[in-house]
């Protein structure tokens, strides 16, 4: 494992310096102190940062994430926003509101013990204090002397936190009775690429990180048991199971102990601590370790245990569909906030199988595909419930297309006046009911419908060949849609263009049918602005039935035969021309159903128009 990423490293440097694909590398090694009394938690970092860019950097940016847990920050105040604002309608027609529903209580009602900071008190560099600038969540650090490519510097701060009430995602003391649930607690630097520094305020919650190396000292009460990113480097010294399955907590003499956690080329570190955990593991074929760290609370045992076992069931097939994974551990932490993925680790507010596959996907869309979720958060959220349902398909061994809630809720989406481009950034949606939708259901169709497009092994095939890809690295929309094009043999920037930069919708529908000679013409009709390839199917009165596929001009080509139908090719439809007339040898007596795809997988917001029954 460790020759492979040193072997990603240097295909990464050697691309920087040939001008190339390039991205700057990262080493944390941080001693960390959390009083349990107190809820403080004080740090030293050395970072080594290598500038793998062409560009020389004057300046630096840092991720202070917990600032954003104070009244009126730009979190409170965005959040506070929208929480009046109706939505839509539930059960017996109560009305929904914007409030985003992670928000275990509002920012703006928290105390002042139970409000949340990271304060950066000493940043040396060269030997020197730097000039710092606080813009609330990001801290900018102007450095005297500059970082010219190729070289690599280490900075040394010290900073001091405390650790908020529970609001969102992180903090201490959640609903689910979770003492410590810790992300985005460090000072991190911003990831600088092509686009320059991503010094994005924590508002709406995605993140971007540099691949790096973590070596974490965590100290705390002896009586807390931990859980976090990584591998545990003396877990002889701990037991609890980090060293053989069923062994007991290590007691020690002292009032506190230290937990050092390892993780090698990753982008974030997390970790939970409570007094009452409980640890079971998993091992998986050919696959990690898997820890699962909870509280059993409600006599939860056996839940936690049921779930523990159908994870390691389902990695074989995870490993296949969508490439193995490289490290060699995962944890599962119960904890609060919901579930959050980090790299090697997961929060997840309970034993529910479904988050915890959920979770687990994350491995594959964002924690190994490293995207900026703050500009590409369908390629995190949306690819990851494309993935969950995949797998829960495969164990219930149900039909993948039959009843996909992601269709549904994104036509809700589509046809509401909310709707927004899905390249909004996250910072930047109006509501967090499109920002939502979008990058959740929306996400998932993106990836559904292009199935459809190209055929489901050949999206299969693509799949694993933009993990092979890019894996490690920090791929945007085009670089998925480049893969998908040199997979597949066609053209398909133009769907990333309808889907990712429009709120444009498709709809067709079956316009209309006449005989000709003894032989049936059916008219279809595009009524909406977003074109695509067709599948028709008909279906006689005898059983039999016909597949009418006429492919778009834009894709430059067709997809291949999935099923064993009979399959009449087209010429292609004109991107321009609202209609397109298909011919069947057989009279309109002899038909029973007339079906635009039949599949379910074209995300047409009219379906009630694609079938039709004679």
């Amino acid at each position: 494992m460790r020759k492979a990423f040193l072997g990603v490293i240097s295909v990464l440097v050697f691309a920087a310096a040939k001008g190339q694909y390039w991205q700057q590398r990262i080493k944390y090694v941080m001693d960390v102190h959390l009083n349990v009394k107190t809820n403080k938690l004080t740090g030293k970092q050395a970072i080594s940062y290598t500038n793998n860019s062409p560009d020389t950097l004057s300046k630096i940016f840092l991720h202070l994430y917990w600032n954003a847990f104070k009244p009126n920050s730009m979190m409170d105040v965005s959040s506070r926003s929208t929480e009046g604002l109706v939505i839509g309608r539930g059960t017996g027609g109560k009305e929904v509101t914007d409030f985003d529903r992670r928000f275990k209580r509002r920012i703006v009602d928290l105390m002042p013990d139970e409000q949340g900071d990271c304060r950066v008190v000493k940043f040396i560099f060269n030997g020197k204090p730097q000039q710092l600038k606080l813009h609330e969540t990001i801290l900018e650090v102007l450095l005297d002397k500059k970082i010219i490519p190729g070289t690599t510097v280490v900075f040394n701060t010290e900073f001091e936190c405390q650790v908020p009430l529970l609001t969102r995602r992180s903090g201490r003391d959640s609903p689910e009775g979770i003492r410590y649930s810790l992300g985005q607690w460090y000072p991190k630097i911003a990831e600088y690429d092509y686009l320059g520094w991503h010094a994005d305020q924590y508002i709406r919650g995605e993140f971007f990180g540099v691949w790096g190396d973590y070596n974490v000292n965590i100290t705390l009460d002896k009586n807390y048991k931990v859980g976090a990113t990584g591998e545990l480097q003396n877990a002889s010294e701990i037991g609890w199971g980090y060293d053989k399955e069923g062994t007991p907590f290590k007691d020690i003499p002292a009032d506190e102990r230290t937990w050092k956690f390892s993780a090698k080329n990753v982008h974030d570190f997390v970790l939970s601590a409570d007094p009452a955990y409980k640890h079971i593991t998993r091992k998986t074929i050919n696959g990690p370790l898997i820890h699962f760290i909870y509280k059993d609370d409600k006599n939860s045992d056996k839940d936690w245990k049921a779930t523990a076992d159908s994870c390691a069931l389902i990695y074989p097939f995870l490993a296949k569909t969508f490439g193995p994974y490289p490290y060699a551990v995962y944890s599962f932490l119960h904890g609060g906030g919901g579930g959050t993925e980090y790299p090697m680790a997961t929060l997840v507010k309970n034993h529910s199988f479904e988050t915890a596959v959920h979770e687990w996907c994350h491995s594959w869309y964002q924690m190994m595909m490293g995207s900026n979720e703050n500009l590409y958060g369908w390629m995190d959220e949306g690819f990851t419930n494309y993935a969950e349902a995949r797998v829960l398909a495969w164990l219930r061994n149900k039909a993948f297309f039959e009843n996909a809630d992601e269709y549904r809720l994104y036509f809700n989406l589509a046809k509401s006046p909310f709707d927004e481009p899905m390249s909004t950034p996250a910072n930047s949606f109006n509501t967090n009911y499109a920002y939502n939708y979008n990058s959740y259901y929306k996400g998932s169709v993106f990836l559904r419908q292009l199935g459809y497009i190209v055929g489901e092994h050949t999206l299969d095939k693509i799949l694993l060949e933009y993990y092979k890809t890019w894996r490690f690295k920090h791929p945007n929309p085009d670089d998925f849609i480049r893969v998908a094009e040199k997979t597949s043999g066609l053209q398909l920037q133009w769907y990333k263009q309808y889907m990712v930069n429009t709120t444009k919708t498709i709809d067709y529908r079956i316009d209309s049918l006449w005989e000709d000679g003894g032989r049936t013409n059916i008219r279809i009709r595009r009524m909406g602005q977003m074109p695509m390839p067709i599948d028709m199917q008909i279906t006689f009165k005898d059983g039999s039935k016909e597949l009418h596929y006429v492919p778009l001009d834009l894709m430059f080509g067709e997809k291949p035969v999935e099923d064993s139908t009979n399959r009449k090719v087209y010429p292609e439809w004109k991107w321009t021309h609202e209609t397109y007339i298909i011919e069947s040898a057989r009279r309109i007596a002899d038909i029973s159903v007339v079906e635009i795809d039949p599949t379910l997988r074209l995300a047409d917001i009219e379906r009630k128009n694609n079938r039709l029954k004679l």
